[in-house]
């Protein structure tokens, strides 16, 4: 079966590899790909906002699944265009996607059936918000709405912080992604991602992971897109587990199908692990990057068959096997990221990071220039991701990978996993 994949990170290069390894796999294509991708699959220069052309496309070269690896095409109905012109897709059609496109809907969905999440106001204007942090005061959290790649979500713990963040964001720091706020209460406790996949009816658990998203070590400085993650999350335990598919997953399920828009694709739910049990912090309707870099090195059933599953309707009776190994991806990011950085500069020694059999280094912000040299053309460049025993063996393998690949203008986190090791020292 021919396959397009969309998309430019290292979610995307790990997606591809995974994909790539399916007896399944006719001709994999990848929309725009980058210099880890074009290794596993045909790179093509296909603009995805332009839903006539990727219809085209998949028609002229059978492609037979698409899936879509970030979330702004399924939230702008890449999927229900597809779906209409009889072409399967991994991924939410729009009106399930605003589980992560508009996060007061997914707030109200959660205080309708009953889902545990923080208390939270929403408000399309400074003065109502303002007022209403009056009252409820500090700490608390600042949300923009909509998509705001990652950087919308300001935890202000004081009162000038909060005001500030409410101001900002009706000014227009996120563009239209600000038109509505939701504020929060903070929630305390341990962070955790847990991802299932869906065909509308069935949901299955897939695996849990950890990530870090701020920029620097004990997880200091402002916050990114994420620079590190590991699976799975000691946090989840099994009943833990089986609390967020009973209060959290099945009716959020079940809410998307009273509201005739079942959910396919991947659920990701961010979590907090409080006194209580888990919470839902927010959605996603694709896999995380980096969490997607562990999973797909520990997953064993072969991808193409769930994905395809999910997207025809076809996964009751169905199972998902992992490794018994965890996984840990580490992340470098070009100096200065998350703010401005510079492009271009080259990397050398991937080849030699990647030597050890349970080491993959996929790439996100790459490409090659004409001389061959790998270059950097993003703010997270490439995640060197290992498997080990143990979150410990993972993290050491991992961090003497990265150590061979030279790059003085790029820099990573060097504690990675730091509350898991913590955990296997300690035996906790």
């Amino acid at each position: 079966m021919n396959i397009l994949l969309t998309g430019s990170g290292g979610r995307e290069h790990a997606l591809a590899w995974k994909l790539a390894q399916s007896p399944r796999t006719g001709t994999l294509f990848a929309a725009p790909g980058n210099a880890g991708i074009r290794e596993e699959a045909e790179c093509v220069d296909l603009d995805i906002s332009d839903h006539a052309a990727v219809i085209g496309f998949c028609k002229r070269n059978d492609v037979r699944l698409v899936a879509v690896g970030p979330e702004a095409p399924l939230v702008a109905g890449l999927a229900d265009d597809l779906n209409e012109a009889g072409i399967s897709v991994f991924g939410p059609r729009k009106a399930a996607a605003r589980l992560e496109g508009s996060k007061s809907f997914t707030k109200d969905i959660c205080r309708q059936y009953g889902i545990p999440t923080a208390d939270y106001a929403t408000f399309g204007n400074a003065p109502e918000a303002l007022a209403w942090l009056e009252k409820k005061g500090a700490p608390i959290v600042v949300k923009a709405d909509g998509l705001a790649a990652g950087k919308g979500v300001i935890i202000a713990d004081d009162m000038p912080a909060a005001q500030a963040a409410i101001r900002d964001i009706f000014a227009g720091q996120f563009g239209a992604a600000g038109a509505k706020v939701v504020l929060e209460e903070k929630l305390v406790g341990e962070e955790a991602s847990f991802f299932a996949i869906c065909d509308g009816k069935t949901a299955l658990p897939l695996a849990t992971a950890q990530d870090h998203k701020r920029a620097y070590d004990g997880d200091e400085g402002p916050n990114t897109g994420g620079m590190g993650a590991y699976s799975p999350a000691p946090v989840m335990t099994q009943e833990m587990r089986a609390r967020v598919m009973e209060e959290i997953i099945h009716p959020t399920m079940r809410a998307m199908r009273d509201m005739g828009c079942p959910f396919t694709g991947v659920l990701y739910a961010g979590l907090m692990i409080t006194e209580k049990g888990p919470e839902l912090i927010e959605y996603n309707v694709r896999f995380g990057d980096p969490e997607c870099q562990p999973l797909m090195m520990r997953l064993r059933t072969d991808l193409v068959d769930l994905m395809e599953a999910a997207a025809l309707g076809d996964l009751k009776g169905g199972s998902v096997e992992w490794s018994d190994m965890a996984a840990l991806t580490v992340v470098l990011a070009a100096k200065g990221y998350p703010g401005a950085y510079d492009k271009g500069s080259v990397i050398e020694g991937v080849g030699e990071a990647g030597a050890d059999p349970l080491v993959k280094v996929f790439h996100a912000g790459t490409a090659r220039r004409e001389d061959g040299a790998l270059i950097a053309t993003g703010g997270r460049v490439l995640n060197v991701t290992a498997l080990g025993e143990t979150i410990t063996d993972a993290q050491g393998r991992a961090y003497a990978a990265a150590e061979k690949i030279r790059w003085p203008e790029g820099f990573c986190r060097s504690d990675i996993g730091w509350r898991a090791v913590e955990r296997e020292k300690s035996g906790a």
